[in-house]
C-alpha cells in the first residue's frame, strides 16, 4: 500500500511539474509574439495610465 501511495504522490507532483511548464512556456510565447507585433509595426512599446497621476508611460517589461 506505501508504494501505491508514493507512486502516486510522485504522479502528482510530476503532473502539476508539467503543467506549470506548459503554462510557462504559453506565457513565454505570448511575451515574444506581443515583441514581434510591436518590431513589426515599428512601435516602441505599450503606453499604460498612471492611476495615480493619470500621466501614460511606456509599459515596464516583466
Amino acid at each position: 500500500m506505501p508504494q501505491i501511495i508514493l507512486f502516486l504522490l510522485i504522479v502528482g507532483i510530476a503532473w502539476f511539474g508539467y503543467r506549470k511548464f506548459i503554462a510557462d512556456a504559453e506565457k513565454l510565447s505570448r511575451q515574444r509574439e506581443q515583441v514581434r507585433r510591436e518590431k513589426e509595426a515599428g512601435s516602441q512599446g505599450t503606453l499604460v495610465k498612471d492611476p495615480v497621476t493619470g500621466e501614460y508611460r511606456l509599459k515596464k517589461p516583466e
